[in-house]
């Protein structure tokens, strides 16, 4: 990929993107997504600074070319730090890294960063442009409306314009602010209200800036309902609870013409990369544990649903488990069983 189709991404017009999630948008995940929805812009986890100066570099950053346009997700609060860990990653070939500035994790807090960081947008912008002075690629933020008692306001405002002066491509936001104290990580994505029309005043405020909204969106439709006065939009927990929806992002959000998704060559590519994965030493059920909500709402879902939690997790497994799953599912509308 030269380097003008890497930084290409921002200037195209509308984007759609998966969002970074710990635990679940790893490699294996990326790859899966990517044979589903090839225009999106694809997030890693988040990943700490201070991991990726001292730890495996290869196990942290490594991912398949098919990912492209890829970014990493960083974590930190120490500008000299996050230049030296972007550094790091535009040389294994990222197409963009981003700060978070919106998790809101006790294990994050007690790292000074995340969710925490809107509390001191000039330390954020300071960040933010030693990551920029670092690279080449885009740097970008990703945050929230504020947290606790703050002026949602007043809060965002300072955060984009502190972004702005520190020379990012984008600002993705997520749409709730977060709770530092009494609410879990996963209560401050369902409990906090949404505000997206924060977002695109934000956007009327910053019209040169690519502004993205994040947060509550369920399905690729209602993301593509909420582009309006936007520049992007970012699914994360409804895109990998039915990846399927992510054969709509072409149509629904690039003008595509509408395409069938050919699941047994979907699978069977999947059944190949899982082979190769664990000749690496990995393991099946690394691969299929991002693709049991394939089938979501077919005639045999709950079938496949059940082998791949099930029997993937074997020491005895194999790839072709999923192509055993998928003669269980039926796509033609004659149910073989409750698509529970």
């Amino acid at each position: 990929m030269t380097d003008a189709k890497r930084k290409a991404h921002y200037a195209r017009g509308p984007l759609f993107a998966v969002a970074p999630m710990i635990d679940w948008t790893d490699r294996r995940c990326r790859f899966f997504h990517r044979l589903l929805a090839p225009d999106a812009l694809l997030y890693t986890e988040m990943i700490v600074a201070d991991a990726v100066l001292h730890g495996d570099r290869e196990r942290l950053l490594g991912f398949d070319s098919e990912e492209h346009p890829l970014a990493l997700q960083l974590g930190g609060s120490d500008p000299a730090k996050l230049a030296e860990a972007a550094r790091i990653a535009e040389g294994f070939g990222y197409d963009e890294i981003n700060l978070n500035v919106g998790c809101p994790s006790d294990r994050v807090q007690s790292g000074a960063f995340g969710a925490c960081l809107m509390l001191q947008p000039a330390l954020v912008g300071e960040c933010l442009s030693a990551m920029r002075q670092a690279v080449s690629i885009p740097v970008t933020v990703k945050c929230r409306i504020g947290v606790d008692d703050q002026d949602p306001e007043a809060a965002l405002d300072a955060l984009a314009d502190a972004a702005v002066e520190a020379g990012v491509s984008a600002i993705w936001v997520h749409a709730r602010k977060a709770w530092l104290q009494g609410l879990s990580p996963k209560e401050n994505r369902d409990i906090p209200p949404l505000d997206y029309s924060r977002v695109v005043r934000l956007k009327a405020r910053l019209p040169d800036m690519f502004i993205g909204l994040n947060g509550g969106l369920t399905s690729v439709r209602m993301a593509a309902e909420h582009l309006k006065g936007l520049d992007g939009v970012m699914m994360g927990r409804g895109a990998y609870g039915n990846p399927s929806d992510l054969a709509e992002v072409g149509p629904l959000i690039y003008d595509r013409p509408p395409a069938e998704v050919d699941y047994p060559a979907l699978l069977q590519r999947m059944a190949d990369y899982a082979g190769a994965h664990m000749a690496r030493g990995g393991r099946l059920s690394q691969v299929t544990r991002h693709m049991v909500g394939l089938f979501q709402g077919q005639p045999g879902a709950r079938r496949w649903r059940q082998i791949l939690s099930e029997r993937a997790v074997r020491p005895d497994a194999t790839p072709d488990l999923l192509l055993e799953a998928f003669s269980y599912v039926s796509l033609t509308g004659t149910p073989t069983e409750t698509a529970a």
